[in-house]
């Protein structure tokens, strides 16, 4: 015991250092941020060696940047399908769903499990480094996040303050990802944490910046794309960017909608579980044969048809392909995201955009390289959500400040097109598929743990409603209660009686109670949360309403006023949290 108590009384004393200071708050948050930028860094590299081992691509260059592939090296594709299904297989029979970063920060206080991260990082490695249409930022972003739950938990954080952490930890991946430090800064707020909180800024924005900093100090190369800009100066330009910011809402529901067609048809299907990976990389041998852009996340291919350029003819054909890849790759069960699939499609839908027009026009409207830079966000963020993520992600990894002004107008138009029109980003809109209501990572897990069981005032008797309403006023005079929950022969519940109607005048005193019985039919379950709970009393109108399990029997009661004052007491210290008042 004295052992123990030396190696714990450190942490003991780091503990309330933390929680009682902010400086020492941001401190942690430093540490996080450089811990999950050497994740990235880790993560980033082992898929890339694999894809160099696989497909033989030069050290430096990108799978997708890659003129031509030969079939025997695309053989990789089913192959790392069949690796994936056989990795699912074995993880499946945990018989526990996976939890990311944006849905533990929703629902579970910022809590995450360490198995499950670093399952759902090597089924995306394995995804991405076999070459299929995803990319690897549901990687870094979920075990810097799950670095971040670890230490908050050891450190017994608020559940505030440990929602905060794990938004800082998946935001400096990100940020260290890209060497883009305020979109990791702002990926942080807008996607895992759900909200801009003043108390968040320092240590969201310190984790980024560190992050940042330890790719840099690894001569990690950050993503940038340098291409020369023609400034946007007038009126009209905005008006035609914002129009494409409609163009890419347009687009990006579609996109979400035929991932989850193809995903519930392959479901419906006879294939088993974990042979779908392995057909669908058969399915993308041919679109790689016809170009290999199709493939991994499309770093280099973006570069490539951004800088180098490229035919509008070829960019359409690199277009349908490449969304066809992204549809396949997840449809049929790799494990990825649309992140940056999302914007290497944005660069050719605004390319294609400024193409048209021109061709409309007879004149260039817009410059091709610029639109193509607008759409990249644009359609990042119908898909991805965050305006303000993607906008700094494609300045930052641009360089191209100019354009500030048309990136945002463009993605605030797609963001709001999108939610007005479809409500979800694709990782919400995913998690609606499974049953969940959220519809981003704010925090609603408060309102689910507070259930009406939780909540319940137990009864201590039960009163049979075949009970003559003589015997009722014997039993229960009155002023001793105002109402008492009724069960019939079996005990199942069977309604309350108001205290009030059993003495009205004029009432027969031979008729059992339960004749005056209210609410014979409704009840809550003890499982309820509160959202369904106040909902259940608006609908009825009901003073108190009686909680039944699901075998029928009586197990409380719960009153309306009750359940708004706590539902007030929990927004209250919910605000609280979110403004960093103690």
């Amino acid at each position: 015991m004295p052992v123990v108590y030396r190696v714990l009384k450190p942490l003991n004393g780091l503990r309330r250092r933390v929680r009682a200071s902010e400086v020492a708050f941001v401190l942690v948050a430093v540490a996080i941020g450089a811990g999950a930028g050497l994740l990235s860094i880790v993560q980033g590299g082992i898929a890339r060696t694999i894809q160099h081992i696989l497909f033989g691509v030069p050290g430096g260059d990108r799978l997708s940047a890659t003129p031509s592939l030969p079939l025997v090296t695309l053989l990789a594709l089913p192959l790392g399908g069949l690796l994936l299904g056989g990795f699912s297989l074995l993880v499946k029979a945990r018989k526990r769903r996976l939890v990311d970063a944006v849905e533990a920060n929703a629902l579970h206080g910022g809590r995450m499990s360490v198995p499950d991260s670093l399952v759902i990082s090597g089924q995306t490695v394995i995804s991405n480094g076999f070459g299929a249409s995803v990319g690897l930022e549901a990687a870094y972003a979920q075990l810097g996040g799950a670095l971040s739950s670890v230490a908050g938990t050891l450190l017994n954080l608020r559940r505030a303050d440990l929602r905060t952490l794990v938004g800082a930890g998946a935001g400096a991946a990100i940020g260290a990802a890209f060497g883009a430090p305020l979109a990791g800064a702002f990926y942080a707020f807008e996607i895992v944490i759900g909200a801009y909180t003043p108390s968040a800024i320092a240590p969201v924005a310190a984790a980024a910046l560190t992050a940042s900093l330890v790719t840099q100090t690894f001569d990690v190369e950050p993503y940038q794309i340098m291409i020369p800009s023609d400034p946007v100066t007038t009126t009209h330009h905005y008006l035609l960017y914002a129009a494409l910011g409609a163009v890419c809402a347009a687009i990006g529901i579609v996109l979400m909608q035929t991932v989850t067609w193809v995903e519930q048809g392959v479901r419906r299907s006879k294939l088993p579980d974990w042979a779908r990976p392995a057909v669908g990389g058969l399915l993308l041998i041919p679109l790689a044969m016809l170009t290999p852009q199709v493939l991994s996340s499309g770093h280099g291919a973006l570069h490539a048809d951004l800088v180098v350029g490229a035919s509008i003819g070829f960019i359409a054909l690199v277009f349908v392909a490449k969304s066809c890849a992204s549809v396949i790759s997840l449809g049929f069960g790799f494990r990825g995201g649309l992140f940056f699939a999302s914007l290497f499609l944005g660069t050719l839908v605004g390319h294609l955009y400024a193409d048209t027009l021109a061709w409309m026009a007879n004149r260039a409207l817009v410059d091709d390289r610029d639109a193509a830079l607008v759409g990249m966000a644009a359609l990042a963020v119908a898909i991805v959500g965050g305006p303000m993520t993607m906008a700094m992600l494609v300045l930052e990894s641009t360089q191209n400040f100019s354009l500030t002004g048309a990136v945002i107008a463009a993605s605030l138009v797609a963001s709001t097109l999108v939610r007005e029109l479809f409500g979800y980003s694709f990782s919400t809109w995913r998690f609606h598929l499974r049953g969940e209501t959220i519809k981003s990572a704010r925090d609603v897990g408060w309102v689910k743990a507070l259930t009406a069981g939780k909540m319940m005032r137990r009864q201590a008797t039960a009163t049979p409603a075949a009970m003559s309403i003589a015997e009722f006023r014997r039993r229960f005079p009155l002023g001793s209660t105002s109402r008492v929950v009724l069960t019939d022969d079996t005990g199942g519940y069977a309604g309350i009686a108001l205290t009030a109607r059993a003495y009205a005048e004029g009432a027969d005193t031979d008729a059992p109670i339960g004749s005056v019985a209210v609410h014979p039919e409704v009840a809550l379950t003890p499982d309820m949360d509160l959202t369904g709970v106040m909902r259940l009393f608006d609908t009825t109108g009901a003073d108190e309403l009686a909680v039944v399990g699901h075998d029928g029997a009586v197990l409380g009661l719960l009153s309306d006023a009750y359940v708004r004052r706590r539902y007030a007491e929990e927004l209250e210290k919910a605000q609280a949290d979110l403004f960093g008042e103690r």
